[in-house]
């Protein structure tokens, strides 16, 4: 895990080193916009739990500064629903848990092609702050082991109504892309993106049930950028 961070950290460094470095002759352009789409979230429990993908949406506000030599930078705030759907073999039991999460990434922008359809890849930190904690169930999560049929044997139940510790979260996220810039003041961008959280949801002590309880998801968005320079 911590070889892991510290290549991303790395990677991070470099990208950065070759913005900072890049020579300055070029016209700068500024773009703000919105977005929105749909994440695709679940948790990586250490022990594990028995777990799907569950759904959400994700909307957000978008700034982007770039030179003509390939890079940028962004920053964006994000209202970003996480969480994860457990699953229940052969059964009619439901749960899931719903994380909504205000976000800020700020990322490095490589992009790449022609004058009215652009390729771009994303990459950078991101922190986050829980707002919300929703959970579906249609059945006693709370007391899972009196409810009649329910599988309990040799799977963890604690996680569904466990109190979130940690609101703060903190990952990197990834993503690649594609541009149309239409008229040169409009753009529609889609983009699809990879986050990998860093922070513990729940306590993480020798003595808690979990060692690890991160959350990582897929975003795929759809964007529009007004062009102000």
């Amino acid at each position: 895990m911590h070889k892991r961070v510290k290549y991303i950290v790395c990677v991070l460094t470099l990208l950065c080193g070759l913005y900072s470095s890049a020579q300055r002759q070029y016209e700068p352009h500024f773009a703000v916009g919105a977005k929105g789409g749909m994440s695709f979230s679940r948790m990586e429990f250490v022990p594990g739990v028995e777990q799907t993908m569950n759904m959400g949406m994700i909307l957000g506000f978008q700034a982007r500064y770039t030179e003509e030599n390939f890079f940028g930078l962004i920053g964006e705030l994000n209202l970003v629903q996480g969480g994860w759907q457990e699953v229940f073999d052969e059964t009619q039991f439901s749960y899931s848990r719903t994380l909504t999460y205000i976000q800020l990434p700020i990322l490095t922008h490589i992009y790449f092609g022609g004058k009215n359809f652009k390729g771009f890849v994303n990459l950078g930190p991101s922190v986050s702050y829980l707002i919300g904690d929703n959970i579906s169930s249609n059945f006693d999560y709370r007391n899972p082991t009196f409810v009649q049929g329910f599988p309990y044997q040799n799977r963890r139940l604690n996680q569904m109504k466990m109190e979130v510790e940690n609101k703060f979260d903190y990952g990197i996220t990834a993503g690649l892309g594609m541009e149309l810039i239409i008229k040169r003041r409009h753009s529609l961008l889609l983009e699809g993106r990879y986050y990998y959280g860093l922070g513990n949801i729940f306590p993480d002590a020798k003595k808690d049930e979990f060692s690890a309880s991160r959350g990582s998801s897929i975003h795929v968005t759809l964007g529009y950028l007004f062009h102000l320079k």
